[in-house]
């Protein structure tokens, strides 16, 4: 994690404890990404509540989230030596945890502006997660993953918004409104008018933003170092051109002191010594 990112507290465990707890961390954290991302199932069930069963689905999904957290987290903490520093280099994850215990046990069928705050809170923490972890993937040299990801969340945005959003009328439809919302196009003919589907196009904005962002980024950082191969290639050029010719000079120096020290006349030891 780098250190503009310290402040959220999401460095897993310290690479100095125990040698089982970090490894033990390395494949628990795609376990949590993966529990992350059913926030997003669970957020939509409980929002739609209507049948009664997706309002039940969305419970559990919560409940699911907290004890897959909940025993990832102990795992690891009865492996480190540095339990209390596990917990406080990863408070963002025990604010999670909270979050989806919450959630679970607290909510009505119609959602109060304070639940609505909450819950909006709780799914920014879960994308700010999802999206730290992913970076690490978004590199100049996945181009490629970058694209086809862009071209999974396209698809499955058309998706949710054909079952959210009444005014759509099939996959095409929702698939349009996605990449109207990502592209933050907004040419009025499909537009979201539902509180369910208003909140997902919010996500998706935000999400088209990213995504082009980090693309475009991509392709620019893939110029730039082409740019940077060309020019160290030319610095390591003009490196070796001056070590050449300083070799040549000290070369040349040598020659000449040794010329110097051929033609000047040996000076005797006695005039030597009364200089």
């Amino acid at each position: 994690m780098t250190d503009s990112f310290r402040y959220i507290a999401l460095h897993g465990v310290d690479p100095h404890d125990d040698p089982r707890a970090v490894r033990a961390w390395h494949w628990i954290q795609w376990v949590l990404f993966a529990l992350g991302l059913l926030a997003v199932p669970a957020f939509y069930l409980d929002l739609a509540a209507i049948p009664p069963i997706l309002f039940k689905i969305g419970r559990l999904l919560y409940l699911i989230i907290f004890a897959g957290f909940f025993a990832s987290f102990s795992s690891v903490a009865l492996l480190s030596r540095r339990r209390k520093q596990l917990l406080l280099r990863n408070w963002f994850d025990a604010l999670i945890v909270i979050g989806a215990a919450v959630s679970f046990t607290w909510g009505t069928y119609s959602w109060s502006a304070l639940e609505w705050v909450l819950r909006a809170a709780f799914m920014c923490a879960v994308g700010i997660r999802t999206a730290l972890f992913l970076r690490r993937f978004f590199l100049p040299k996945r181009l490629l993953l970058l694209f086809a990801l862009g071209a999974a969340l396209l698809a499955l945005s058309g998706a949710v918004f054909y079952w959210l959003e009444p005014r759509v009328h099939s996959y095409a439809e929702g698939l349009w409104l996605a990449f109207e919302s990502s592209a933050t196009v907004g040419y009025g003919d499909i537009a979201p008018t539902t509180p369910a589907s208003r909140i997902f196009a919010i996500f998706v904005v935000l999400l088209g933003y990213g995504m082009l962002s980090l693309v475009f980024a991509s392709i620019a950082a893939m110029f730039i170092g082409e740019e940077e191969k060309l020019l160290r290639r030319e610095m390591h050029a003009d490196i070796r051109r001056l070590h050449n010719e300083m070799a040549l000079l000290h070369k040349e120096l040598q020659e000449l002191r040794e010329a110097i020290d051929h033609d000047m006349p040996a000076v005797p030891q006695e005039s030597a010594t009364r200089l």
